[in-house]
């Protein structure tokens, strides 16, 4: 081996999918402290050496988004200084992926200066799932791998055996939609989205293609405030859709998420553990799938120097 022993540490951001992760790859946790000071400042101390080890840091950039962020940054710099062999980044949920590019004038690519930040702190690889702008990968020198979960949601909606119709949110998400519903072998639509008039009057919106009387899979890579999500459900309905299901990745659900996707007339909400769920926003309906053994399969095959692709058959 190129490396020594898998260590695994779970940040403040998913410590329950970090554990789901453990348990799968049969390894427990390191530990090691996190403070926070009074001024709010971060310290990081490991309760032992990982020097000449594969560490793997577990880290979402859930809430507090940026103390998470800074906590990933300093938690790095930390076991560096212990001499890893190699640190990993696993950030089941990346934040800022929707900050990839300069689409007005005098704005950041916030998206960007997280990779280099992430690179300076010092990490030699990253992993990912389901990246909001595939074109992110392209900001990292360092090798890393972005994942998908789509797989792991195809996979229970084919169990469910539904005649139904995939839909996207918006046609920003056409290619990935049409490539979840080709996985299901169901037929696809897609919401479209144009203002009226000028940019402070509402957006119309219609469907390309047909859902009437037939069932609905919505499916996107991450829910925020679910304000398209909504504008979608209650599109399919009006065009005469039966059962409304929706399937998303990341369950970020801003306010006011919750409200929305409470009083709207859906069957079931399927979503994943790369942010973890706080008591307060679980919807009776919302069905949580693990990517704990997706990440722990990449993790020993990344260790091992296997191929990542064969998990999907690339």
């Amino acid at each position: 081996m190129a490396y020594g022993d898998i260590k695994l540490f779970a940040g403040s951001g998913c410590p329950e999918l970090a554990k789901r992760i453990a348990d799968y790859i049969k390894i427990p946790l390191g530990e090691w402290d996190i403070v926070e000071f009074p001024n709010e400042n971060l310290f990081v101390k490991l309760h032992g050496s990982v020097r000449g080890q594969d560490v793997y840091l577990i880290q979402s950039h859930s809430r507090p988004v940026h103390r998470n962020i800074m906590e990933t940054l300093i938690a790095i710099d930390c076991l560096k200084r212990d001499s890893a062999s190699r640190v990993t980044v696993v950030v089941p949920y990346m934040a800022y992926s929707q900050s990839d590019k300069k689409d007005q004038p005098r704005v950041p690519i916030s998206a960007r200066l997280l990779a280099d930040m992430i690179e300076v702190a010092g990490a030699d690889r990253w992993i990912t799932i389901d990246l909001h702008a595939q074109q992110i990968q392209g900001f990292y020198k360092i090798p890393g791998d972005s994942l998908t979960a789509f797989h792991i949601l195809v996979e229970y909606f084919l169990e469910k055996n539904l005649d139904a119709v995939v839909v996207t949110p918006d046609l920003g998400f056409a290619k990935r939609g049409r490539n979840f519903a080709a996985e299901l072998n169901l037929p696809l639509a897609f919401v479209e989205k144009r203002r009226i008039g000028n940019q402070n009057e509402r957006e119309a919106l219609s469907l390309i293609g047909n859902v009437t009387g037939k069932d609905v899979i919505i499916v996107d890579d991450l829910v925020d405030t679910a304000g398209s999500m909504e504008q979608a459900v209650q599109l399919v309905k009006s065009e005469g859709a039966k059962d409304v299901y929706v399937t998303f990745t990341h369950p970020v659900l801003s306010y006011p998420a919750t409200k929305r996707l409470g009083s709207l007339d859906i069957k079931e909400i399927v979503t994943t553990d790369t942010i973890p769920i706080p008591p307060e926003k679980m919807l009776p309906n919302i069905k949580v799938l693990s990517v704990a053994g997706l990440l722990g399969e990449v993790i020993l095959r990344s260790h091992e120097g296997r191929s990542v692709g064969e998990l999907f058959n690339e």
